[in-house]
């Protein structure tokens, strides 16, 4: 490697190094960045009247979560694989709705406007939205299942897949 090759390297640890030093000069964003957006963003969250409650139900460890959550994002928005979680079914669950994921968003993109340069609230934005969609339809489809299998539960008391018989079998 020359000396010119390892100027372009981030200080961000990358499993894809030069795609994620190009991300970083087109968007301004970096790990610092990233950090301030996550706490500033969660800031926010845990003072919110609507998701706040939510939050705080679930999360005991803040700066634990602080902590991965910035691993996310540098994941998500530079490409660095540093977040190896499964974010779907620890969300699938959760009691919230459309208005919860259009709140959330609202959120994040003025946390994003406040914190990232225009092209860095773009990237991050852009990527927030379909994360938020992709919760959404697995909230949503958890719930209808969670629908479904509670409309065939036999009113009778029935364990579920056994069907009762007359004279008490």
């Amino acid at each position: 490697m020359t000396a010119h090759e390892s100027e372009t390297i981030p200080i961000v640890a990358s499993s894809r190094p030069e795609m994620t030093a190009a991300i970083m000069e087109e968007t301004g964003l970096d790990e610092a960045v990233l950090r301030t957006l996550v706490h500033r963003f969660y800031a926010k969250i845990r003072a919110d009247d609507l998701l706040g409650p939510i939050f705080a139900a679930r999360i005991t460890d803040w700066a634990r979560h602080l902590e991965r959550m910035v691993g996310f994002w540098c994941s998500v928005a530079l490409m660095t694989g540093s977040y190896h979680g499964r974010p779907v079914p620890l969300h699938a669950p959760l009691p919230v709705e459309a208005a919860h994921f259009a709140h959330w968003l609202m959120l994040f993109r003025e946390t994003a406007h406040e914190v990232c340069t225009p092209a860095g609230a773009d990237h991050v934005i852009e990527r927030a939205e379909r994360i938020a969609r992709s919760l959404q339809m697995a909230v949503e489809l958890t719930a209808a299942r969670r629908e479904a299998a509670a409309s065939l539960r036999d009113p009778r008391g029935a364990a579920p897949g056994r069907v009762p018989v007359a004279g008490g079998g």
